[in-house]
C-alpha cells in the first residue's frame, strides 16, 4: 500500500538512516518496553498516557493488521480536544481521551489521496486530486466544502487561528485564505516551504528550512527571528509563548523556548540526544521525543528525564488532548 508523508517526511528519512552512536538509560523502569528472548519487538505502534508520562498504555490493538507493515500514514495521526485520530489502512480511526480500553471506531475514507488535519472545530481533509478542503464538524459524519479549492499538489499542512484565519503550508511557501475574496493568498515563498505553524498571544510563529519566523499582523507578513540557517523542524504553543526545534549548522537539531512573543529565545536541550524530533506541554511539563524514545523536563528543561526508550530505533510522533499524550510510532513508507 501506498503512503503519503504530509509532514516532515524528509526527517523522518533523514533519521531512519542514522547511525545512532549514543543512548540514554532511564533512571528507572517505568514505562519501558520489554523485548522477547529473540531480541524482536512486537508491533507497538500507538501508546497512550494519561498521568504525564510516567506509565504508557499500548492501545495498538483494534488497528488493521497491517498497520505496523505499511497501514500507517506518516505524520498521520493528530490530537483534538476529545481524543486522538490515525490514518491507518483504508481508514481514519479514532480513540477516546476518557478511553481507558484500546478502543478505535473507524470512519471510511472514500480516496486515500485525501490528507486529514485538525481545525478549530473538527477535522480539515485536503483531496490531492481535485484540491477540494472539507471539513468534518464535530460529531458529524458529513464531509461539507469549506474555503475555496486549493490547487496546489504539495500540502505540507493546514493551521487555523483562533479567530478562524486559515493557512496552508506548502513545500514551495505559506498561503492564506482572504475571506473578502473568497481566495488563497501567498504571504511567503521560501525553497522547502512552511512545515508547521503555531499562536500564542497574537503572534504567529512558522519554523521553515529557512528557519523560525514570525508574524504580528495575522499573517500577512513574515520576518525571520533566527539567522543561523537552521531548518525548521517543529514549533509548538506552551504556556507563555512557544517552544521550537531547529536543526543548526552542525547538524545537530536544537531545542529552544520564547516567552516574549518569539522575540528571544533560549536553548533548553541539555540532556537530550543529538537528533530531536518534536516537543508538547501537558500542564507545566515538556516532553520531546528523540532518536531513543521520549524524554519529559518538570522544570522547563533544565533536566531531562527518558520515560519511554524507542522500539527498533523508530521515532514517535507525539500529540495532546487535554491532560493526555498521545506517542505514535514512525513505521510507514511512502
Amino acid at each position: 500500500m501506498r503512503t503519503y508523508s504530509l509532514v516532515f517526511f524528509a526527517f523522518f528519512q533523514f533519521l531512519l538512516v542514522l547511525d545512532q552512536a549514543s543512548e540514554l538509560m532511564p533512571s528507572d523502569p517505568v514505562g519501558r518496553v520489554n523485548r522477547n528472548s529473540a531480541g524482536i519487538t512486537p508491533a507497538k505502534i500507538v501508546f497512550k498516557s494519561a498521568d504525564g508520562g510516567r506509565t504508557w498504555q499500548d492501545i495498538t490493538e483494534g488497528l488493521p493488521d497491517n498497520s505496523g507493515q505499511e497501514g500507517f500514514m506518516i505524520g498521520g495521526g493528530f490530537a483534538t480536544n476529545d481524543g486522538f485520530y490515525l490514518r491507518a489502512g483504508d481508514g481514519l480511526f479514532f480513540n477516546k481521551r476518557n478511553s481507558s480500553a484500546p478502543n478505535w471506531s473507524k470512519e471510511i475514507l472514500s480516496d486515500n489521496r485525501v490528507g486529514i488535519f485538525p481545525s478549530k472545530t473538527g477535522m480539515l481533509a485536503f483531496n490531492y486530486n481535485d484540491g477540494q478542503v472539507l471539513q468534518a464538524i464535530n460529531g458529524k459524519k458529513d464531509w461539507l466544502p469549506v474555503y475555496q479549492n486549493f490547487q496546489r499538489k504539495d500540502v505540507l499542512t493546514f493551521f487555523e487561528t483562533d479567530k478562524g484565519t486559515a493557512f496552508i503550508g506548502t513545500n514551495t511557501g505559506l498561503f492564506k485564505f482572504v475571506d473578502a475574496e473568497k481566495a488563497w493568498k501567498q504571504v511567503f515563498a521560501g525553497s522547502k516551504g512552511v512545515r508547521k505553524l503555531a499562536e500564542s498571544g497574537g503572534v504567529l510563529m512558522a519554523v521553515t528550512q529557512k528557519g523560525i519566523m514570525r508574524s504580528t499582523d495575522n499573517g500577512d507578513h513574515w520576518n525571520l527571528v533566527t539567522d543561523e540557517g537552521d531548518h525548521g523542524m517543529d514549533v509548538q504553543r506552551i504556556n507563555g509563548g512557544f517552544a521550537a526545534i531547529t536543526e543548526s549548522t552542525e547538524r545537530r537539531f536544537r531545542v529552544r523556548t520564547s516567552h516574549d512573543g518569539g522575540i528571544t529565545w533560549q536553548f533548553i536541550d541539555d540532556g537530550l540526544p543529538v537528533y530531536v524530533f518534536n516537543i508538547v506541554q501537558v500542564g507545566a511539563n515538556l516532553f520531546c521525543s528523540h532518536q531513543n524514545g521520549i524524554s519529559g523536563s518538570s522544570d522547563n528543561g533544565k533536566t531531562w528525564k527518558l520515560l519511554l526508550p524507542s522500539i527498533d530505533k523508530d521515532v514517535f510522533n507525539l500529540s495532546v488532548s487535554g491532560n493526555v499524550i498521545y506517542a505514535t510510532r514512525n513505521v510507514g513508507g511512502c
